[in-house]
């Protein structure tokens, strides 16, 4: 007779047969259970990880830092980091913005 499968194991049909192979065991169907439950902290500090830079860069130039969000999609991110890289930046150079710097010395200390 063969043994019957509950609803769970249906719903992990698609696992007993990796890549074409032989069925997993309790065990390595049990570890790979235990991957997917921490599958999604990986994802999220990966994601925090990519976002924070392009966060800051967006921002220093002058655009909505909000635009680093695309940077998690497939292809957009490329096609972001394109607009990133030949876009006009809306901020002052530093060259520019010290040519009309004048230094002056400190005032003197008061003489007793």
């Amino acid at each position: 007779p063969l043994p019957t499968r509950s609803r769970l194991d249906y719903a992990y049909l698609h696992l007993y047969f990796p890549l074409g192979g032989c069925p997993m065991d309790q065990t390595q169907l049990h570890a790979f259970q235990g991957l997917m439950a921490i599958a999604p902290f990986f994802i999220l500090t990966i994601a925090v990880l990519v976002i924070i830079p392009y966060w800051m860069i967006w921002k220093k130039a002058g655009f909505s830092p909000w635009l680093s969000l695309l940077m998690l999609i497939p292809l957009i991110n490329f096609i972001m980091l394109y607009v990133l890289a030949f876009s006009q930046w809306r901020v002052v150079p530093a060259s520019q913005s010290v040519t009309n710097f004048t230094y002056q010395n400190p005032p003197s200390p008061p003489q007793f």
